[in-house]
């Protein structure tokens, strides 16, 4: 057997968005927010390309959107390029998903809270060795909750998760160890079999179930990232090269900074007739301004 990656958008959505992927969903928000326990029961998957009720904020676009039984909104996003400003986009789309929950006239004890649970490809926090960080507003030098979390932004950075088959013990585990190797498996590991949701999950990743034209789209998406990825370690390359070539303190940071800019610009120029500027913008960390700029040339 072969199974889809995960880590691919559309893989993503096929296998936690689906009509029957209820059950791996709760299973999988258990493990990643509440450590395995069972403390979502039910929930209801939304579609996470619904517009903002506010005409002029950006539309954002995420993989899984989930309300919880008691009211709550969970916002999954699956992210593989490391694009600029990505850590003020989570920040965004999570205080945008609290901010539009009432219509006006509303009082503001109808928000309920929202989880912003982000997956990367990469590692968010160099300094820091914890696959999972889990963040909450507290006041900054007692660290007591500003009344009970409202928003709460949560990261499973998957390079930092390095446990083997046999090393797998929780729920947690087992589900970080599908979202970082499940295309390089070729049967489902009998460690994993106990757990029937994570069955399932890799049920509707088997490639046995798409159509030709579907494996080719996702072989498309993959080859694709892997592009953009090579272009970005280029981008940082190069701007590492200029900024040393500056020969001053700061050099090395600005010339990251303008190495990436020019590479995001470059791959933006060649996406301008085939997607839309928002679109382009998430993919490349452009602001849509600099996408419009560019087609006006």
């Amino acid at each position: 057997m072969r199974f889809i990656n995960p880590k691919i958008e559309s893989a993503f959505k096929r296998i936690f968005c689906s009509s029957e992927s209820k059950p791996i969903l709760i299973s999988f928000l258990n493990a990643m927010i509440y450590d395995g326990n069972p403390t979502i029961a039910d929930l209801e998957i939304i579609d996470p390309y619904l517009a903002s009720r506010v005409p002029y904020l950006k539309d954002s676009y995420l993989d899984v959107k989930a309300r919880l039984a008691g009211g709550a909104t969970v916002i999954i996003e699956m992210q593989v390029l490391n694009v600029a400003s990505f850590a003020k986009r989570v920040v965004y789309n999570a205080a945008k998903t609290y901010s539009t929950q009432l219509i006006r006239g509303q009082g503001y004890f109808k928000l309920k809270p929202v989880i912003a649970l982000t997956i990367t490809d990469f590692e968010m926090f160099d300094n820091d060795k914890e696959v999972i960080s889990h963040f909450v507003f507290k006041e900054k030098k007692r660290l007591f909750d500003y009344v009970d979390p409202e928003i709460e932004l949560i990261f499973i950075e998957l390079p930092k998760f390095n446990k083997q088959l046999d090393e797998l013990e929780t729920l947690t585990d087992k589900w970080i160890y599908f979202m970082k190797n499940a295309p390089s498996l070729e049967i489902v590991p009998s460690t994993m079999e106990t757990v029937s949701e994570i069955q399932q999950a890799f049920a509707i990743a088997n490639e046995t179930n798409l159509n030709p034209e579907e494996l080719a789209d996702l072989e498309e998406r993959e080859m694709f990232i892997l592009d953009q990825q090579g272009v970005l370690l280029k981008g940082i390359e190069k701007g590492i090269a200029q900024g040393r070539e500056q020969g001053i303190a700061e050099g090395r940071e600005e010339g990251v900074a303008l190495g990436m800019r020019e590479k995001a610009l470059e791959i933006a120029r060649q996406l301008l007739n085939v997607l839309d500027n928002q679109t382009i913008s998430q993919t490349t960390g452009l602001s849509v301004e600099d996408i419009q700029n560019l087609r006006e040339e």
